[in-house]
């Protein structure tokens, strides 16, 4: 995976709008509750660095009935260990409360191009995988962390195989062109 850029922050927070038809979007945070009683909320962000959150426009939040609204521009700080920001309408510490599960989320688009030989997990979930003997071992479900290396899961029906993303050992290459991972995994493991 490759990191997202370092965030800038933002200059003022205008009103969000409904959002427009959706490209390819990536969740990159999700309220977790209020900061302090001036309305401003505490951010769980999955960017490395935490704050490049902020620096990625525009903002789709979706609350927890799915209601969504665009933001252009979001002030947002470090605060202790966590991330406070402000949310345009969101005035004091009930209506910050209120968002609380509410999910950020970005266009792909907005993120910059990974480096040569990195990739966004989000890039690869649905890829086809194959092993280097051509057997089809289903579609990449998703990625995680385990501290000692990525691992990709690959589910075909019923069937799971979680591999770990340790490349050129274990994923021998992605081919984005044809849809595919190929990996070295003997598919009955």
């Amino acid at each position: 995976m490759t990191s997202p850029v370092p965030g800038t922050g933002g200059s003022g927070a205008p009103a969000g709008a409904p959002t427009k038809t959706p490209g390819r979007r990536i969740l990159v945070g999700r309220v977790v509750g209020a900061f302090g009683v001036r309305g401003e909320v505490k951010l769980e962000s999955w960017t490395e660095p935490r704050s490049a959150i902020f620096g990625y426009r525009p903002w789709i939040l979706r609350d927890a009935r799915g209601n969504e609204r665009e933001l252009t521009t979001v002030r947002g700080r470090q605060a202790g260990k966590g991330l406070a920001a402000e949310i345009p309408g969101v005035e004091d510490r009930d209506a910050a409360e209120a968002m609380r599960g509410t999910e950020v989320y970005v266009d792909r688009s907005a993120l910059p191009k990974p480096a040569d030989g990195e990739v966004y997990w989000i890039d690869l979930e649905g890829l086809e995988v194959v092993n280097t003997e051509g057997r089809s071992m289903g579609r990449v479900s998703h990625l995680f962390a385990t501290g000692a290396n990525d691992v990709l899961v690959a589910r075909d029906g019923d069937r799971e195989w979680m591999i770990p993303f340790v490349r050129p050992l274990y994923v021998t290459s992605i081919d984005f062109d044809v849809g595919r991972v190929t990996v070295d995994w003997d598919p009955d493991f």
